[in-house]
């Protein structure tokens, strides 16, 4: 039994020493030492040995237990030192190296035309106010004096989620709601998204954005609604831009006009961008109509007012030079990147 012993010592400690991981030391740990392990199976044979034998032999098998014990725990340290360095060896970090840089994206050339505008006019003393998307029939149209029969209330123009309530076709609503919280002087300026029922093509989307503004005043005329706009003109697209204003019609303004400017790519001597014909249309303006006014209770015998309406799409399309509205919605990151 004592040679037992003493193969069972050799055999386990030339094993653990022999162990390449944890989970094999662990076996050799139960094989040798568990329930049914070598040398448990020892220990229960001691009842056929002579008590004075007994007491050697199992003196012997406690010394075998601790020395064996004692190879498990140095071994374990070891595997635990070598597990440690191949995990850092693995996770090494050279700091050395040049990172990698974080893909950094641009702002989009919409919201870049938005800011643009707004901060021009805001330079120019205009207060931001924005107004919700869902609006009401009457704000939309009626407060803007869009009679019953105005083509835009069909709904082939519009859409519309109730007999009375809609998605807003302009930001001009949110002159209409001004005029209702306050009073003159009022000198605003409202960009945000608009929606209309139109099919999608190179120059027309169901959803597009608006920077429109007003003026309410005493002795508000429209000499000071086409220097404010030559102004942003120059300001938008050059200081040798010049401005035409045509007549046109628009209900919630009178008398009304829209508004061409010089093309800044040939100067007015005809190129593509501009069809040949030097000038490009950018917006459409006009004095306050008295019965919009009216709407806010604003004595239209002391005060008058402009307004005017920019498309954000038509501005970054003239200003980009970018031939089809769609590309603005693909989220098309070869497109995006040049803006950078």
């Amino acid at each position: 039994m004592r040679d037992q012993l003493k193969s069972i010592l050799e055999e386990a400690t030339k094993q653990l020493r022999n162990a390449s991981t944890m989970e094999e030391q662990e076996e050799l740990r139960v094989k040798f030492l568990g329930k049914k392990g070598e040398l448990t199976k020892i220990l229960r044979s001691m009842g056929s040995v002579g008590a004075e034998e007994r007491k050697a032999i199992g003196k012997l098998a406690n010394e075998t237990r601790e020395e064996i014990e004692r190879i498990i725990a140095v071994r374990k340290e070891e595997l635990k030192a070598v597990q440690q360095k191949a995990r850092f060896n693995a996770e090494a970090l050279d700091v050395t190296e040049p990172g990698r840089p974080p893909k950094v994206g641009v702002r989009h050339p919409i919201t870049r035309t938005i800011d643009e505008m707004t901060r021009i006019f805001m330079n120019m003393g205009f207060s931001l106010v924005e107004g919700p998307e869902i609006e009401t029939v009457f704000m939309n149209f009626d407060a803007l004096n869009a009679g019953p029969n105005h083509p835009s209330r069909d709904m082939t123009d519009t859409f519309y989620i109730s007999e009375d309530v809609l998605l807003r076709t302009q930001t001009s609503p949110v002159q209409a709601r001004t005029l209702l919280a306050q009073k003159p002087p009022i000198r605003i300026i409202s960009p945000g998204r608009v929606f209309r029922s139109d099919t999608p093509d190179a120059t027309h989307s169901p959803v597009f954005h608006q920077v429109e503004g007003m003026v309410v005043g005493e002795n508000v005329t429209m000499a000071d609604l086409k220097g404010t706009l030559a102004e942003f003109a120059r300001q938008m697209f050059g200081r040798d831009t010049k401005t035409k204003f045509r007549p046109h019609h628009f209900p919630f303004t009178e008398p009304s006009a829209e508004v061409d400017v010089s093309c800044f790519k040939c100067g007015g001597k005809g190129c593509r961008v501009c069809k040949g014909s030097g000038w490009i249309e950018i917006l459409g303006c006009g004095m306050v109509h008295p019965d919009v006014l009216k709407v806010g209770k604003i004595d239209t015998e002391k005060y008058t007012g402009y307004a005017f309406g920019i498309g954000a799409e038509r501005i970054a399309m003239l200003k980009y030079e970018v031939d089809d509205i769609r590309l603005f919605y693909e989220n098309d990151e070869r497109f995006l990147k040049q803006f950078r």
